[in-house]
C-alpha cells in the first residue's frame, strides 16, 4: 500500500513539474481536455516538507477503506433471485427469469465486484458490477457492463439510512435512439435479509421515466 502510495504522490509532483512546459516547440500551447472542460483552477502541488506531508496524508486517506466500504463489504456472497421481472414494454405484463449475483470485495475491501447472471428475452444475460465509495465526493460510484451492449454504464448516488436505499443515477448508452439517456438504480434493503434491485429508465415516449426490471433478492444458504 505504501509503495502504491508513494508511486502515486511522486507521480502527481512529476506531473506538477511538467505542468509548467505547456507549450509545443513553436511555442504555442497544448490545448487539453481540462482546457476545455474545467471551470475550477487547478492549485499547484506543494513544493515544501509540510505541504507534501499533508497532500501524502490526504492520498493515505483516501486509499483507506471507511465505514462506508464495510457497509458494502456486508454483502459479499451469493445472492438468488427466483422471478426477476422485466418490462419492454409497460403496457404488457412482465417477463420473469431467475437471477444469482455473486458478491465479492477486493482491492483492500475498497471495492465491490458484481458478478450476475440472468436471462433477457430468452437469452443468457452476463453483467459485471463495480462499485465503490468515493471518499472525496462522498458519493457511492458505480460502473457496469454486459453483454446485452458494448457500453459502459456509470452511476453515482447515495446511502439513506433511515429507508435503508442506496440510490444511484447516471447515464447509458441507448442504440436505438443513438443518444444517451438516463437510467436509475434502488437498491431497498428489508428487515429479514433481502433486498429489492429496481431499474429504470427513459420511457418510450422519451419524457417519462419507465421501470424496466425488478426483483428481490435473498441470500443464498
Amino acid at each position: 500500500m505504501k509503495q502504491r502510495l508513494l508511486f502515486i504522490f511522486t507521480a502527481t509532483l512529476f506531473l506538477a513539474a511538467c505542468g509548467g512546459n505547456d507549450k509545443k516547440e513553436d511555442g504555442t500551447k497544448y490545448v487539453t481536455t481540462s482546457d476545455k472542460t474545467s471551470t475550477a483552477e487547478i492549485p499547484p502541488a506543494p513544493t515544501d516538507s509540510a505541504g507534501m506531508a499533508a497532500m501524502m496524508k490526504a492520498w493515505q486517506d483516501f486509499a483507506t477503506p471507511g465505514p462506508e466500504h464495510a457497509w458494502m463489504a456486508e454483502s459479499a456472497g451469493t445472492w438468488v433471485c427466483d422471478s426477476v421481472k422485466q418490462w419492454m414494454d409497460p403496457s404488457q405484463p412482465p417477463s420473469t427469469a431467475s437471477a444469482t449475483d455473486v458478491v465479492t470485495m477486493t482491492m483492500n475491501g475498497l471495492y465491490q465486484v458484481t458478478d450476475f447472471s440472468s436471462t433477457m428475452m430468452g437469452a443468457p444475460m452476463q453483467g459485471h458490477g463495480l462499485m465503490g465509495y468515493d471518499k472525496m465526493k462522498k458519493k457511492f460510484v458505480l460502473s457496469w457492463i454486459d453483454n446485452m451492449g458494448s457500453g459502459i454504464v456509470r452511476m453515482e448516488g447515495d446511502y439513506n439510512k433511515s429507508t435503508k436505499t442506496l440510490s444511484m443515477s447516471g447515464k447509458q448508452s441507448d442504440p436505438g435512439r443513438n443518444m444517451e439517456t438516463d437510467i436509475r438504480q434502488e437498491l431497498k434493503f428489508h428487515d429479514d435479509g433481502t433486498y429489492t434491485m429496481s431499474m429504470y429508465g427513459t420511457g418510450h415516449d422519451g419524457k417519462s421515466e419507465q421501470k424496466f426490471m425488478e426483483g428481490t433478492f435473498r441470500r443464498k444458504k
